[in-house]
């Protein structure tokens, strides 16, 4: 979900459009029920006459299982009754336009932006939802789920920060006053099963350590606004059932690391042109226990990522090429999607040109471009082939580019100060002060 908001809004941000927000009041109550439902009555409201009898609902009520479906089908029918079009690959997304003019909605539960270019048209909006529902005006945008929204509308600037959930985060695990760290996993650190509890005394200690709540408060972090964090988050994430202390030295490390850049944006705009560019990496048997590799991947669109993924992958690879193949061809789907999204929105002319995928490895370029029969590469599961057909129906473009220029390399290891800072100046992470 929060992919397809990034999207909009570093369109949003190319396009200078308006950005305004909406909150529906008891979002739930408005859903209308299909099925008979019955309840208890409520204390203090049973009568005399009335005893031991029970209620019929006529609408949908918090802690009704499909009270968020009925509000989700009610709304739907109520906005495209005045002109919108749910896009199909991204369900929480509707458009409207007429001629040149353009308007975007986002709705997530109860949580409503729109966007679009022509101030009187998003004001017609606003008076249809709020004659269908009891709406809250929150005019411009300043936060969505959390996540803080600045706007510098000269230069066509507009960033994401989510620095006071960081405060609420560290303050939660107690490091809001911890050293700062520079990174936010050290080099040449690996993390094994070796390093799980041994004694029952030892588990009974990490017991009493909120390891799986720190790494899951760091995914919201992560999956919102700091792909930064991501390889670090994927390697402490996997010891989750019996993490050891080394486990959790590594996540207070990501927490120090987030304390000293928890003031840092996800930065768009500053682009001349429009257009979805991707980065593919691969890092060879990272994990010790089974030795598999690691897959990294990221889309970026006016300056700033937009999309992003860094996990270990299913299978074994038993070289550095086929690693990368199958990297590239997850990173293919995601680039596959991102263009079937993007086309339905109809602001972005170039989406129909080939979505550029760059990768540094040579065999594997080689292997995606034309199909081979080479003794390394038999054994490969046909389910990673499927990048050849991307790429031949030109939806995808295989491109090479240099080990040092390869954006998408934090997410697949641990690297030195200056070249972790340097990619995430590519990948639009900065400093509001940078801007000037």
């Amino acid at each position: 979900m929060f992919k397809s908001i990034r999207i909009l809004l570093a369109i949003t941000a190319y396009h200078d459009y308006e950005i305004w927000q909406m909150d529906v009041k008891t979002a739930f109550l408005n859903g209308k029920l299909e099925e008979d439902v019955y309840m208890t009555q409520p204390e203090g409201f049973v009568t005399p006459e009335n005893a031991g009898k029970v209620c019929k609902l006529q609408r949908s009520i918090y802690g009704l299982k499909h009270a968020s479906r009925s509000w989700n089908l009610r709304f739907n029918e109520t906005i495209q009754e005045f002109g919108f079009i749910r896009n199909e690959d991204e369900p929480c997304v509707y458009k409207k336009a007429s001629g040149s003019i353009v308007s975007f909605l986002i709705i997530n539960v109860d949580d409503i932006l729109i966007i679009g270019n022509d101030i009187p048209t998003l004001q017609s909006v606003k008076t249809w939802l709020s004659n269908c529902f009891s709406m809250k005006d929150l005019g411009e945008a300043a936060y969505i789920l959390g996540v803080k929204i600045y706007r510098d509308r000269t230069r066509r600037l507009l960033g994401l920060s989510q620095s006071t959930y960081i405060d609420k985060v560290l303050k939660r695990f107690s490091m809001e006053y911890s050293k700062k760290g520079f990174l936010p996993m050290r080099h040449n650190i690996s993390l094994t099963k070796d390093m799980c509890p041994s004694t029952p005394q030892e588990r009974e200690r990490m017991n009493k350590i909120p390891y799986a709540s720190a790494i899951g408060s760091i995914m919201y972090a992560m999956i919102c606004t700091r792909p930064d964090v991501s390889y670090a988050l994927s390697m402490t994430s996997r010891n989750q059932v019996n993490p050891g202390e080394s486990h959790w030295v590594a996540v207070k490390n990501i927490l120090k690391y987030l304390r000293r850049t928890k003031d840092i944006f996800l930065v768009y705009g500053g682009e001349e042109k429009l257009s979805v560019i991707g980065y593919t990496d691969a890092s060879f048997q990272t994990d010790k226990d089974d030795s598999r590799s690691q897959s990294g991947f990221v889309f970026c669109l006016n300056g700033g990522a937009v999309s992003w993924k860094s996990s270990k992958q299913d299978t074994i690879a038993d070289s550095t090429t086929e690693a990368e193949y199958i990297t590239a061809s997850e990173a293919a789907k995601g680039a596959v999607w991102i263009k079937k999204f993007v086309t339905e929105l109809g602001v972005v002319p170039s989406i129909l040109d080939v979505i550029e995928l760059r990768c540094d490895n040579n065999g594997a370029i080689a292997q995606e471009k034309e199909p081979r029969s080479h003794q390394r590469s038999k054994h490969i599961l046909r389910c990673f082939h499927l990048i050849r057909e991307i790429i031949d129906r030109g939806d995808v473009e295989i491109c090479k580019v240099h080990t040092d220029d390869n954006i998408a390399d934090p997410l697949t290891k641990a690297l030195a100060h200056q070249k972790h800072d340097r990619h995430n100046e590519s990948l639009g992470i900065t400093y509001i002060s940078d801007w000037s």
